[in-house]
């Protein structure tokens, strides 16, 4: 059960009730997490916001949506593993490049880079060296794709501790992990 109250939508405060109206036209529901997010105004004008400045970013919603599932697996984080995966197919992914996006593959050379990238960010916590930001150079990416893969990843951080830390319930398919956080 989770840790905060869920925000029915139809009862919200003010401060609240045009991001959950924008999150409900998006989704067509209110997704759980964003229930939890909206006990705090603040904390959802910031998550929603992220979300749409990065729609709008270089980087394209399927490359954010392997990212999401890569961070989601190495945080053992099952709500955004579900939520994201649902919505990287959405974004034209497949299954199996959704499920190889968990592992920090793809078969596409800028995608596996940009997914290495990801899984050492987060498993070293940042303290990355030249020769990875070579590596993204290497296959096309310049300063702003940088700095978006990292804004993406600290996005989905956010995301992954709000779910983890409150214990929302998972309201999108069930995707199995395939690795336990360190």
């Amino acid at each position: 059960m989770t840790r905060v109250n869920l925000i029915d939508p139809s009862n919200a405060t003010a401060g609240v009730t045009p991001q959950l109206e924008q999150i409900k036209g998006a989704f067509g529901v209110v997704p759980n997490m964003f229930k939890a997010v909206a006990n705090s105004p603040a904390a959802l004008n910031s998550l929603w916001g992220g979300f749409g400045a990065l729609a709008g970013g270089r980087l394209g919603a399927k490359l954010g949506e392997q990212i999401a599932v890569a961070v989601a697996d190495r945080n053992n984080c099952n709500y955004c593993l579900a939520a994201h995966t649902a919505l990287g197919r959405k974004a034209g992914a497949t299954g199996q490049e959704m499920t190889e996006a968990q592992s920090g593959r793809s078969q596409e050379p800028r995608t596996a880079a940009a997914l290495a990238f990801v899984i050492k960010a987060v498993e070293k916590r940042a303290e990355l060296h030249d020769a990875d930001f070579d590596a993204l150079r290497a296959v096309g990416f310049d300063d702003e794709g940088i700095v978006e893969i990292i804004a993406h990843i600290a996005l989905n951080l956010f995301t992954n501790y709000i779910n983890i830390a409150l214990d929302v319930p998972v309201d999108f398919p069930s995707v199995k992990l395939t690795r336990t956080a360190a």
